[in-house]
């Protein structure tokens, strides 16, 4: 479940970068990908719609959240922690 995770998640955040999902490492930052707040806040409802999950993040003060955006790793293990946490 865990690489399926991840693949996904790399779609999502490749397309809105108009990337190659192989482009998008667990390292990049989504400034690195070339993603603006608003393509993040995009990226953030797609990757919500894909797992029927809610993310805790806010928008206007990213650095509150218990949703880390650093970069694409900890991002997709905060999407993990959601999905594992969904299904308990």
């Amino acid at each position: 479940m865990t690489e399926e995770i991840t693949q996904r998640i790399r779609a999502i955040i490749a397309e809105q970068a108009m990337l190659e999902p192989a482009e998008v490492t667990d390292e990049a930052t989504p400034a690195d990908l070339g993603i603006d707040s608003l393509g993040l806040v995009e990226s953030i409802f797609a990757i919500e719609e894909a797992f029927d999950i809610t993310i805790p993040f806010n928008a206007n003060e990213p650095e509150k959240s218990d949703f880390d955006i650093s970069n694409m790793g900890t991002i997709i293990q905060a999407v993990e922690r959601l999905v594992a946490d969904k299904a308990a």
